[in-house]
């Protein structure tokens, strides 16, 4: 197994003779996670608000399902393109970059006035995503590789569920609903932004940062393996992430026939904070077991919550939407367990962006599917059911996948 010691070593000592008074690693640690945590509530803040877009400017589900998608794809360009920069010009530099694009993309959000203007946030939003999830989950290793591998897992999970619930909140209580969460991100990632530039820089710069944006598939030698077993599972609980995160308001309105947007981000809220949860629950456990109890949970989550659907049952909707959070949780926090720390420092913030690369493909491609099938096939309900079977049969396979390559030692940090 892979010396899992290995840390990069400290920023030049120009730092400390400037006289910058750095902030402590254990803080930076949870400044690192707060910007995951921030940045993927940014990204769910507006799945309550599609409802109030679509009665202002009059647009169908397939166009918030594009709206979302575009979302997921510009995330995996920035991954694929600027993930795994942070290992040549540091972590600092790119995360202050990418706060800044982030901090404009909410901008563009609190003044849009119509679907041109959410395109343009959506993508400025997800290239900043891709950029910085690396650059943030190799910074969080660099500084304590248990606990940033646990926060890798249960950051993503926290921060979608807080955008989705907060953001109905704001809209349903307090004036300025298109307005004023956005802004209060942007005050957010300011904050966060002056936070970073304290930090104590965690990688040497090296050479060749520039050769990091030709699109890449590259893996060190000792992770190849695990990633194979990891992947069909990001894929399967991601692409159950893009169903919520895309249908799940339109399912919810359905369900308990209400207009309400804080339904419309319940459902969201209850898959990724039970995900969160799950993840520290299951902390100790090795990474396999972890991977099995996710694909399981999943399995069954979703068949709870398609049978709910077929009955028109509400309580049963979030009680299968619960179990899949489970699912959703421990699926992703086995995957990435399996295989970082077997990675050293220079190689993390590029293999991490790989697994977003799958994850996020998982997110995006099925619900812009979706968006299309919901106008031109069986409308939402029959769309919801097929897209539900599809996930547990991608479940299916990665557990059978799992199970092939049982020989695979996963690390159990």
């Amino acid at each position: 197994m892979t010396n899992l010691s290995v840390i990069a070593a400290p920023a030049p000592s120009t730092e400390r003779a400037a006289g910058t008074r750095r902030i402590p690693p254990n803080i930076a640690l949870y400044v690192l996670a707060s910007i995951v945590v921030s940045f993927l509530a940014a990204s769910s803040a507006p799945t309550p608000l599609y409802a109030v877009y679509q009665a202002e400017w009059g647009f169908t589900p397939i166009t918030t399902t594009v709206v979302f998608g575009v979302y997921a794809l510009a995330v995996l360009a920035g991954l694929l393109t600027l993930g795994k920069l942070s290992d040549y010009v540091g972590r600092r530099p790119v995360l202050l970059a990418a706060l800044a694009v982030q901090a404009a993309s909410m901008a563009v959000f609190a003044t849009a006035d119509g679907v041109p203007a959410l395109m343009v946030a959506r993508i400025a939003q997800g290239l900043s995503t891709g950029a910085a999830l690396g650059a943030i989950g190799a910074g969080m290793m660099d500084i304590n590789r248990p606990k940033g591998t646990i926060a890798n897992a249960v950051a993503p999970g926290v921060g979608t569920a807080t955008g989705a619930l907060v953001s109905g909140l704001v809209v349903q209580y307090l004036p300025a609903p298109t307005h004023l969460i956005y802004l209060a991100l942007l005050v957010v990632f300011a904050l966060q932004a002056v936070a970073v530039s304290r930090m104590t820089e965690t990688v040497t710069r090296k050479p060749g940062a520039l050769a990091t944006l030709k699109p890449e598939i590259k893996l060190p030698r000792a992770a190849r393996r695990p990633v194979l077993v990891a992947a069909p599972v990001l894929f399967a609980v991601w692409s159950l992430a893009g169903l919520y995160g895309s249908l799940g308001p339109a399912l919810v309105r359905g369900l308990i026939d209400s207009s309400s947007v804080v339904f419309g981000g319940l459902s969201l809220f209850i898959l990724a904070g039970v995900a969160a949860l799950s993840v520290l629950a299951m902390r100790g456990a090795a990474a396999r077991t972890v991977m099995l109890t996710g694909i399981v949970a999943l399995i069954a989550g979703v068949a709870v919550t398609l049978v709910s659907i077929n009955a028109g049952s509400p309580v049963g909707f979030f009680v299968g939407t619960a179990i899949a959070g489970v699912g959703f949780g421990s699926g992703f926090q086995g995957g990435i367990r399996t295989v970082m720390p077997l990675v050293t420092a220079h190689e993390g913030a590029g293999v991490l962006s790989l697994l977003y690369v799958v994850s996020y493909l998982g997110m995006g491609a099925p619900a812009v599917i979706a968006g299309f099938l919901v106008v031109h096939a069986g409308g939402l309900f029959t769309t919801a059911r097929e897209y539900g079977v599809a996930v547990m049969v991608l479940a299916g396979l990665a557990l059978l996948g799992l199970r092939r390559r049982s020989s695979v030692r996963p690390a159990t940090v």
